[in-house]
């Protein structure tokens, strides 16, 4: 399985908001690395004078005002006067104090207190304002200001979140040097020490500067110095390749785990991040749509118009960001017939809606709105085909029930199917429905997802989402052939997925599979050899290319909880428990909310022979989480395991009433409850599961056995057989079976 696929924890996202206005600048400074680089800062201001037209397109774009000091005429509206505002359960002020400005909130405290804001992230809809604190640190408040509506509001909206939550905004969810200030500022440095857990942060220039997207500024600028006037014979000048221009816009709007903290123009994407795509979470619909935070960069790439080699900057200003052409003008420049493998279109005969009409608009079908962070409104960039239908089966939502929200998906089926008939019945129709049964699980989905594995069939991206799909299934030999030669797919991102697919293989002691993999430690790309690393850590050299990698990744994102898992997870696979122990106390600590942290130091302090150490971590979870199932149910199991019965009763009890449909607690607490002598509960139990399990053998089994030692043999005997015919190899129950006394 892959890093992410082993928590259990839904991290959540700080929005990255790249929003811009109009007509206002400030005087952008270089911050210089505190340790000696060969890298030269360039201020975007060193690039005005020979580029005048490109800078004053970026000085107010959005990507110019990323981030920025706070600025009296910018921000006095949103502060003074007083703005008094409900936020989750809390009354915050937002207000301009002592020449400060404040937000007046719950803090690191549990009462209110006025906390001063010293820059901004984002302008409009949604401005985000960063609070410093001890060790080099920025906090993100979730107290955000919407400037066209005069508005404050929580980020989170309805998530009222408290202090000592890891996602409130004094918590290392919305730390701004972890979470926020690489994709808001130019060539960052994160600079996290691990010894002193604190922070020297640096950046070359606050926002996203010239040399943000530029490589060798530098260079450029010396050698027009040297040369006025020689600007057309320029050697540092050279065209980017259009895989890098797509690496380098990625590289801030997708939803990746970063591998180095190294990120800089020229660099290859998967050199540098391990990118989330269409999984087994609802993070994305199973056509592509985003759902969760994703932002554009994975819907893109699996876009019919990434696949014909469309890049960013064919429709956006690469200094504006904004749109080349208005509405329909912009997609219209390829779909008029000016392109062959474009199809022409002729909007209202297509879209059967008026000239003028919304609906007539290509973007309000194929790159649909959703909301973040309560104000952001984002187009899709997945370029999906509205499909009701598909709405009816499987709740994926359509545009045009985003747009007709009085009307269903039945009348929008009908309106569809009318206009277009079996142009609907596509691929992506039906790859969707195979997405979905294998989003949950569906053997079904295996023999599609092996299919989609072919490069003439699918592109990278499809490959990918179905190579890792297909760790469910680590037993199928189809499967296990299809991954092994995935390996060998000329994408990164396939030949990453593949390997993380494969790690259950290696898990359950597969030789073949452990040779397959041991050559992908030398992959040409440090995604794929970081993935190799991970799954074969237990005996992986650490001295080796791929160890160093991993290492360094596990370094880097050793400031977040999630870091210090992985870490653990790292240590106990090398054998070092403690080691483990103590990075799961920071994991903990930093996040005391989340249950996998806690788990994991229960097994660990269980397997170090400190059992009532590891019961107490699991009996401050459920205080925390009270409505924890999994937290009642893993308590149950450690007191069982301790011999200390009762309390293991009353905590499987508690997982039931949490869950009246969990099987296993159902099941445990029948073994529990015959232990301590209580008969009709503990059968009562097992037939609970039974009902929710009717074809596992191992509940009738256990219930002949509570029979067979409460002496109530005919009943014992009854329980053996219905085990036997569920399973009747199971031998176990034919055991108990011919131990019984004979019938009288």
């Amino acid at each position: 399985m892959n890093l992410v696929r082993q928590l259990l924890v839904v991290l959540g996202v700080i929005g990255l908001v790249l929003l811009g206005v109009a007509g206002w600048t400030w005087s952008h400074q270089a911050l210089k690395p505190s340790a000696p680089s060969s890298h030269v800062a360039v201020a975007s201001a060193t690039c005005r004078e020979c580029h005048p037209a490109e800078y004053e397109a970026w000085r107010s774009s959005h990507h110019a005002l990323a981030e920025r000091p706070m600025d009296a005429k910018m921000d006095r509206a949103a502060f003074d006067p007083t703005h008094v505002f409900k936020a989750g359960s809390k009354t915050n002020e937002a207000r301009f104090h002592n020449s400060e400005f404040q937000i007046v909130t719950l803090g690191f405290k549990t009462n209110l207190e006025a906390y001063p804001v010293e820059r901004v992230i984002g302008v409009e809809p949604v401005r985000q304002f960063l609070t410093t604190t001890t060790n080099g640190r920025w906090q993100v408040q979730e107290d955000s200001y919407d400037p066209k509506s005069d508005q404050w509001f929580d980020v989170f909206g309805a998530d009222d979140r408290q202090p000592g939550e890891w996602g409130h905004w004094t918590g290392r969810g919305m730390n701004w040097n972890s979470t926020c200030a690489e994709c808001h500022n130019t060539r960052l440095q994160k600079n996290y020490d691990d010894a002193t857990d604190s922070y020297h942060t640096t950046m070359d220039e606050m926002a996203i500067g010239c040399a943000a997207c530029h490589a060798s500024l530098q260079e450029h600028a010396a050698w027009q110095q040297a040369h006025p006037g020689g600007r057309e014979k320029d050697p540092t000048v050279s065209r980017a390749a259009p895989a890098k221009i797509l690496d380098t816009c990625g590289s801030c709007h997708s939803r990746r785990e970063d591998m180095t903290g190294n990120f800089g123009p020229g660099h290859a994407f998967f050199d540098e991040y391990q990118m989330q795509i269409l999984d087994e979470t609802d993070a994305w619909f199973a056509d592509g749509q985003a759902h969760g935070e994703d932002y554009e960069f994975a819907s893109f790439l699996g876009s019919k118009m990434s696949r014909r080699g469309v890049l960013c900057i064919d429709c956006h200003n690469p200094h504006s960001a904004k749109t080349i052409l208005p509405g329909n003008d912009l997609c219209m420049r390829c779909h008029n017939g000016s392109f062959s493998n474009a199809p022409i279109i002729q909007p209202p005969a297509h879209s059967h809606h008026g000239l003028a009409s919304a609906g007539n608009q290509c973007i309000a079908c194929h790159m649909p709105v959703t909301v973040y962070m309560q104000r952001h409104a984002r187009h899709d960039h997945g370029f999906t085909i509205p499909d009701p239908l598909l709405t009816k089966e499987l709740g994926i939502p359509n545009a045009c029930n985003r747009c007709h929200t009085d009307k269903s998906a039945d009348w929008a089926a009908v309106s569809t199917e009318k206009w277009y008939g079996q142009k609907m019945e596509r691929l992506t129709r039906e790859r969707t429905r195979w997405m979905a049964a294998a989003q949950k699980g569906e053997d079904s989905a295996k023999t599609k997802l092996i299919e989609m594995l072919s490069p003439e069939r699918e592109s990278f991206y499809w490959r990918a989402a179905a190579a890792g799909l297909l760790w469910r299934w680590p037993d199928d030999a189809a499967v296990k052939a299809a991954l092994l030669a995935s390996l060998k797919d000329n994408h990164p991102l396939v030949r990453e997925k593949a390997v993380n697919s494969l790690e259950p293989a290696i898990t359950s002691g597969d030789d073949e599979v452990t040779a397959a993999l041991h050559p992908m430690l030398n992959d040409t790309s440090r995604n794929v050899r970081v993935a190799a690393a991970w799954v074969l850590r237990d005996g992986l050299d650490l001295q080796s290319t791929a160890g160093r990698d991993l290492q360094t990744m596990l370094d880097f994102n050793a400031d977040q909880p999630i870091g210090r898992y992985r870490k653990a997870k790292f240590a106990l696979a090398r054998h070092d428990p403690n080691g483990a122990l103590a990075d799961l106390r920071k994991a903990a600590a930093w996040d005391p909310y989340s249950p996998p942290f806690r788990f994991e130091m229960a097994d660990v302090l269980t397997q170090l022979g400190r059992t009532n150490e590891g019961i107490q971590e699991l009996q401050e979870l459920c205080r925390l989480q009270p409505q924890s199932v999994e937290a009642q149910f893993k308590l149950g199991l450690a007191l069982a395991d301790a011999q200390q019965i009762e309390p293991a009763v009353a905590a499987f009890k508690q997982a039931t009433k949490l869950d009246p449909e969990n099987t296993l607690a159902w099941y445990n607490l029948g073994l529990a409850s015959i232990a301590i002598g209580e008969v009709e509960e503990s059968l009562a139990a097992l037939d609970r599961a039974a009902a929710l399990a009717p074809k596992e053998p191992q509940i009738p089994y256990e219930r002949a056995r509570t029979l067979s030692r409460a002496g109530r043999y005919t009943e014992a005997r009854a329980a053996a057989k219905q085990a036997l015919k569920l399973q009747p190899d199971f031998k176990p129950a034919q055991n108990l079976l011919d131990a019984l006394p004979p019938p009288e």
